[in-house]
């Protein structure tokens, strides 16, 4: 039986492994995560075989409330509901390490009969699973806008506060290690991981939700890893690892991707959410409105459109309207592309999950570091609520928040339009100079109802 098991192990590690690298390009993501899925199951198959295996009872218990759960709420969450979904099922995972922690320590007398790596794995597990649980918690919270989306600190004590409340949890971790056995001291070290989490993510702001989401999740995986070391479950052990790391990879080419350092943002934010410009912008600054029928014309006589979305887009689910507009405008012999941002949303690939739902070709979806070039030999920019990434600020104003983050160059097509509601400013709180380019047109309104109306102009042309 422990060879079959190892068997089962080995082959579930390598669905994992070949599930990821299927997860590197949209025409296979649907397959990686299949399969990973498939490993993950031949996983808690082999785990339930373990001899001494016992509670089936609860396992089955826990197993049909996970499902009842889980499996609704996933089928009917919106695609613009997607970022908080996955904060809070990441969440879920580090909670349960926390939990699973303290059960270890209570059924071990404080891990007295233990080999001392199990307490050292075993606390830091604790630690870091109650930190991404809560985190995720603040962060579902922000993006579903049940807390502001601005940055919410104590300004000079925050991160004196934060250190304090790390150290307790060492300290309490340190005790334990040392061989204190008292429940208060793991109830102080999962409270005071609790709160840090929680401080630590308040005081980000709305722009830098990509990056905390992806961090929080290598943090779950990590802590997952360590709690499998302790309970020696390699399945733990290798799951957890690969999260931690691909998780990890994730965070630091995003961070690069907004010029920003993870320390950076962990230190709090420059991203506020619903911060306004207001009329007095416009005033001081004057711009160009346009029409549905306007936009229909210029586009109708380009040769080269490129698409550039955003969360916008996301928001009023237009996705489907993209793509009939861009198919009528392939048909007048129109080149058609799409602009991706690497942070453009909420979350890792946002507009890539958007779009391919809605079947435009993989090819025509570019990065921002391939489509950069070819704004130039653009005639039409159609930019549909991106925001900050399309900021030129970024790029020549260096006392900009965004002050060196890489963008979308679409100030250098021949002409831009852009849809918004209204002239909002994005996550990072500031004005965006392109709305007042004079290559730039504004399309104000929904944007479903702003590109509907555009593709119903097509059909009359």
């Amino acid at each position: 039986m422990t060879s079959f098991i190892a068997v089962l192990y080995i082959i579930a590690f390598a669905l994992f492994i070949y599930g990821l690298m299927g997860l590197t390009g949209p025409r296979t993501a649907v397959r990686g995560n299949l399969i990973a899925a498939v490993g993950m199951g031949i996983a808690v198959v082999a785990t339930l075989l373990t001899p001494g295996m016992s509670n089936w009872l609860l396992i089955a218990l826990g197993v049909a409330i996970g499902a009842a759960v889980g499996v609704p709420a996933a089928r009917k969450v919106k695609m613009t509901a997607m970022p908080q979904m996955v904060a809070l099922f990441n969440g879920v995972g580090g909670g349960a390490v926390a939990l699973i922690a303290w059960v270890e320590f209570r059924t071990s007398d404080g891990y007295a009969n233990e080999p001392k790596y199990v307490a050292i794995a075993s606390l830091f597990a604790a630690i870091i699973g109650s930190i991404s649980f809560w985190g995720s918690n603040i962060a579902f919270g922000k993006l579903q806008e049940l807390i502001s989306g601005r940055p919410i600190s104590l300004g000079a004590l925050q991160k004196p506060l934060n250190a304090v409340l790390l150290l307790i949890a060492i300290a309490c971790a340190v005790a334990i290690g040392f061989g204190a056995d008292s429940q208060l001291l793991i109830i102080g070290l999962l409270v005071a991981a609790a709160i840090l989490g929680m401080t630590a993510v308040l005081p980000i702001g709305g722009a830098d939700m990509p990056v905390v989401i992806s961090l929080l999740n290598a943090l779950t995986g990590l802590s997952a890893a360590a709690m499998g070391l302790a309970l020696e479950n390699n399945a733990l052990i290798v799951a957890g690892m690969i999260v931690g790391a691909s998780g990890s990879i994730l965070t630091n080419l995003m961070a690069k991707a907004m010029n920003r350092s993870i320390p950076a943002i962990v230190a709090g934010g420059f991203g506020g959410g619903s911060a306004v410009s207001g009329p007095k912008s416009a005033e001081d600054r004057p711009i160009q409105s346009t029409s549905a029928a306007d936009t229909a014309i210029q586009m109708a006589y380009a040769s080269k459109v490129v698409v550039v979305p955003g969360y916008g887009m996301a928001v009023a689910q237009a996705q489907h309207v993209v793509r009939e507009m861009a198919k009528l405008l392939e048909s007048k012999g129109i080149d058609v592309a799409y602009a991706i941002h690497p942070v453009a949303g909420r979350m890792p690939g946002h507009m890539n999950v958007l779009l391919a739902e809605a079947d435009v070709p993989y090819e025509q979806l570019k990065e921002m570091d391939e489509i950069n070039s070819e704004f130039a030999q653009t005639d039409v920019a159609l930019v549909i609520g991106a925001n900050d990434v399309t900021n030129p600020a970024a790029e020549t104003d260096p006392g900009s928040p965004i002050y060196g983050m890489p963008i979308l160059k679409v100030n250098h097509s021949r002409s831009v339009i852009v849809l918004k509601r209204s002239m909002s400013s994005g996550f990072a709180g500031i004005d965006n100079d392109l709305f007042y380019d004079p290559k730039t047109s504004m399309l104000f309104g929904d944007a479903k109802s702003s590109v509907g109306s555009i593709v119903e102009e097509l059909k009359a042309l």
